[in-house]
C-alpha cells in the first residue's frame, strides 16, 4: 500500500528537488534483451486525455494516489515488463523507485481529449523523442486514429511519421496504435470491422523514414488471424476497459499468432470488476508467458 509518508515524500521532492526526477531516470536499471521475449506492459496514459472513467464509474481514475497504488501492485507482479505513461505518471513512479528493470515507454500525443469536438486532433502534447532519449527510456507510444471524415487525420499522420523517424534515429521503439474510427452521433468510436483495421495497419506501419523500430499496438477484433496477416511488424494487443471472460478469451486466442509479442493493458487490469489488481495482472501475464 502507498503510505501517507511516501506521498508526502513524493510531494516534497517535486516541490523542493525537481532535479531528482532526471537523477532517478538516469540511475534507473534498464532491462536487457527485452526484444526477444513476449511483453506484458501496463498502460497508464488515459488521464492525460481526460479519460478517467472505467465501465460504469466515470471518475474511477480520479485519485492519483489510488492509481499509483494500483500501478505499484501491477508492476510488482511476476511477468510484468514495464509501463506506458505520460511524464507526470512516469516521474511519480521514478521518484517512488518503481521502474528499475522495467521498460518505460513515453506517451507522446495526448491532445485529442475524450468527448471534445477536437477529440481526433491527436496533437503531440506529451513526450518527444529527444526527451525520451535523454531520460534513458526505451521508446515512445503514439495514438494514430484514422477517420475518413475528419481532415485533421492528415496532420496526425504527419506528426506520427516524424515521431517514428526521430525515435528510430535513437534506436528506440516506436509503438504506433493505428485505429480506424468514425463519429457516431458526434462521438468518436472504434470501427471494429476487420477490413477497416487492416487498412489502418497498412497506413500505420508505413509511417516514418524506417519501420525498423516500429511495433504496432492493435485491438482484438473478429477474424484476428486475417488482420494479423496485414503486417510483419511485432504486434502488442491493447486491452480497453474490460477484463471479463470475453476479453481474456480474445487475448488468449490472438496470442497464439507468432506475430503477437504481448499485451499492453491498462484500465482492464488496474480496475478489474472485483478490484483484485494482482489477480487480474497475474492472469494476463500467464497468458503472455
Amino acid at each position: 500500500m502507498t503510505s501517507d509518508d511516501e506521498i508526502r515524500s513524493l510531494v516534497r521532492q517535486r516541490a523542493g528537488r525537481p532535479e531528482r526526477i532526471t537523477e532517478a531516470a538516469l540511475a534507473r536499471r534498464r532491462p536487457v534483451a527485452w526484444g526477444e521475449q513476449r511483453l506484458m506492459i501496463i498502460a497508464a496514459d488515459h488521464p492525460a486525455r481526460g479519460s478517467i472513467g472505467v465501465r460504469d464509474k466515470p471518475d474511477a481514475m480520479a485519485s492519483r494516489i489510488d492509481l499509483l497504488h494500483r500501478l505499484r501492485t501491477a508492476l510488482s507482479r511476476p511477468g510484468v515488463h514495464g509501463v506506458v505513461g505520460t511524464a507526470d505518471i512516469v516521474e511519480d513512479l521514478l521518484l517512488m523507485g518503481e521502474l528499475d528493470d522495467r521498460l518505460v515507454i513515453g506517451s507522446m500525443n495526448r491532445g485529442g481529449l475524450t468527448g471534445t469536438v477536437f477529440e481526433l486532433d491527436d496533437r503531440f502534447t506529451g513526450y518527444d523523442a529527444r526527451t525520451i532519449a535523454d531520460m534513458g527510456f526505451d521508446g515512445g507510444k503514439m495514438l494514430c486514429r484514422i477517420d475518413p471524415g475528419d481532415p485533421g487525420t492528415a496532420s496526425t499522420l504527419e506528426a506520427c511519421g516524424k515521431a517514428v523517424t526521430e525515435l528510430a534515429r535513437g534506436r528506440m521503439m516506436a509503438m504506433v496504435e493505428p485505429l480506424p474510427v468514425r463519429r457516431i452521433d458526434g462521438k468518436a468510436q472504434l470501427d471494429t470491422d476487420p477490413g477497416a483495421l487492416i487498412r489502418a495497419i497498412g497506413v500505420g506501419q508505413a509511417l516514418g523514414a524506417t519501420s525498423a523500430y516500429t511495433w504496432l499496438k492493435l485491438p482484438v477484433v473478429e477474424d484476428m488471424d486475417r488482420v494479423l496477416e496485414a503486417t510483419t511488424l511485432p504486434v502488442l494487443l491493447l486491452g480497453g476497459d474490460s477484463a471479463g471472460e470475453q476479453a481474456y478469451a480474445g487475448w488468449q486466442k490472438a496470442l497464439t499468432n507468432p506475430g503477437v509479442r504481448g499485451l499492453v493493458v491498462g484500465r482492464a487490469l488496474l480496475y478489474p470488476p472485483d478490484d483484485d489488481v494482482a489477480a487480474a495482472v497475474d492472469a494476463a501475464a500467464a497468458m503472455v508467458r
